[in-house]
């Protein structure tokens, strides 16, 4: 057949490729704090040459009012321990607006991973601000310790302490499998027969933007404790409203299909042994 009668059919798009680089407008968060959270970076913008670039979805801020209802709602599911147990883990932190608002909850620690060595630097220089500013008013609530690690999720290794561990969809199913295979590993590891006494720390999962929901249903070490729609407060909306303006394929609704998991390890046997 000759070359000139061959017709290819252009490569599918997926949502994230029709997104498109905005730095503007500035959120009213980073209005008022000094920080720069705002602008959508599209998965183009975040090429790192990692094997899994191919999976990143997009850097967008989670909406302030939607972490901090889902951090309520988790904390009405009645978790095993105080807040001050938990370590808060923001996969795919871009910025550091999540770790921003998680750090006023009285959480153990605050800890972005992030791949992406600019947003990484960004993110520092956010918590940075956000410390100083909190630190020069004697009004201010104390912060919860927050540290930014320029490092792929799939090498994290997990504290041993109990961990929320957050997503605001940061990439597609085949990372985030990966991701539970890496959970599930560490902390059956530590409640394995061969390891010490103590207790195997809690992990549950919030999870904004629930696009690969399914992969978490699926996962029989995960148990669905919400699932539905967290609306905005009308100043995140009115927002949101502007910076979508400039994505012709989308819009905003005004709230975020979000979900949160609890993370139960395989039962292994700590009895005697002879």
């Amino acid at each position: 057949m000759p070359q000139s009668s061959l017709h290819l059919a252009p490569p599918r798009k997926r949502p994230r490729d029709l997104l498109k680089l905005a730095r503007f407008p500035i959120h009213p968060f980073d209005q008022m704090h000094g920080v720069d959270t705002s602008g959508l970076v599209p998965a183009a913008h975040l090429l790192t040459g990692h094997p899994n670039d191919e999976h990143v979805t997009a850097y967008y801020g989670v909406a302030p009012s939607i972490l901090r209802t889902l951090i309520d709602t988790w904390r009405e599911t009645i978790p095993p321990h105080p807040i001050s147990r938990y370590t808060f883990i923001d996969i795919g932190a871009g910025k550091g607006r999540g770790l921003l608002v998680a750090s006023e909850y009285r959480f153990r620690k605050v800890v972005g991973i992030e791949l992406n060595p600019a947003l990484a630097a960004i993110a520092s220089s956010n918590v940075a601000q956000w410390t100083a500013s909190h630190a020069a008013d004697i009004t201010a609530p104390r912060l919860a310790p927050i540290e930014v690690l320029e490092q792929d999720a799939l090498d994290f290794e997990f504290p041993r302490t109990s961990v929320l561990l957050f997503l605001f969809h940061p990439f597609e199913a085949p990372v985030l499998e990966s991701l539970l295979q890496r959970i599930e590993s560490q902390l059956t590891a530590r409640s394995s027969a061969n390891s010490p006494p103590a207790r195997t720390p809690d992990l549950d999962l919030l999870y904004v933007n629930a696009e690969c929901a399914h992969t978490l249903d699926r996962h029989p070490r995960f148990t669905q404790l919400f699932l539905g729609k967290v609306a905005m407060s009308p100043e995140d909306h009115a927002a949101d409203l502007e910076a979508i303006a400039a994505q012709k394929e989308y819009g905003s609704t005004g709230d975020e299909e979000c979900a949160i998991y609890r993370f139960t390890p395989r039962k292994t046997n700590h009895g005697l042994h002879g």
